[in-house]
Formats: structure tokens, C-alpha cells, sequence
């Protein structure tokens, strides 16, 4: 079981529903579409973070690191990184996920409870 987190690059959605809309279109054109689309300079970089903060599955002990999937870079599409945490890690990681995403001025929402983080 994993739990799922969506970080993009963009103004903040006024409210939940709407950020939920923007994701549903994100998810349409970088993760549906087939196509070729490397994340971004700002998807990287906050990427690198969260391997500096916990590392990735590239290490010789791939259960240590939270994400249910790696490597983590691949999981960024264009302006978008949707990835999944490791359940028993998912409360503690996804909040300071969120954190780091805030900080560099990233949107995060959770599409579990369907609301913007933090």
C-alpha cells in the first residue's frame, strides 16, 4: 500500500477543488500523454532535495528510503512530480514533503484527502 503525493510548479490554487482540477489536467498532459517530458529545472531541484533529506532507491538499501518507487526523478513529468510514499513513513514524510515543496514555492496536494498541503 502506498500513499500518494502531487507536487507542481504554478500559483497556488485558491482552494481544493480547483487545485484538484489542476491536477486532473496536469496528470492528463505529463503522466497519461506517452510523450517525452523530462521534469523541469524546479521538479529536479526540489527532486534532489528529498534525496538529500532521505535518498532514493538507487542506494544499496532501497527499504530505507521512503518512496514505494524510484528512482524518484522518474517520477517527474514535465512541471509535475506525482509519487508515492511508503505507508508507514507517509504522515511524518508527506508533511516535510509539503514543507520543502512550500518553501520553494511549489504547490503540494494530497489526492487521498483531496486538499492543498500545507
Amino acid at each position: 500500500m502506498s500513499y500518494d503525493l502531487a507536487v507542481w510548479e504554478g500559483e497556488r490554487p485558491a482552494d481544493d477543488a480547483t487545485a484538484e482540477r489542476v491536477l486532473d489536467d496536469l496528470y492528463r498532459l505529463y503522466i497519461d500523454d506517452t510523450g517525452d517530458h523530462p521534469p523541469t529545472e524546479h521538479i529536479s531541484v526540489y527532486v534532489a532535495a528529498l534525496i538529500e533529506r532521505w535518498g532514493d532507491t538507487t542506494n544499496e538499501d532501497e527499504d530505507a528510503v521512503p518512496w514505494s518507487a524510484g528512482p524518484l526523478i522518474g517520477e517527474g513529468r514535465g512541471p509535475l512530480l506525482y509519487f508515492c510514499l511508503r505507508w508507514n513513513t507517509a504522515d511524518e514524510v508527506s508533511a516535510q514533503a509539503a514543507a520543502i515543496a512550500h518553501s520553494m514555492g511549489l504547490v503540494c496536494f494530497d489526492p487521498q484527502l483531496r486538499r492543498l498541503r500545507p
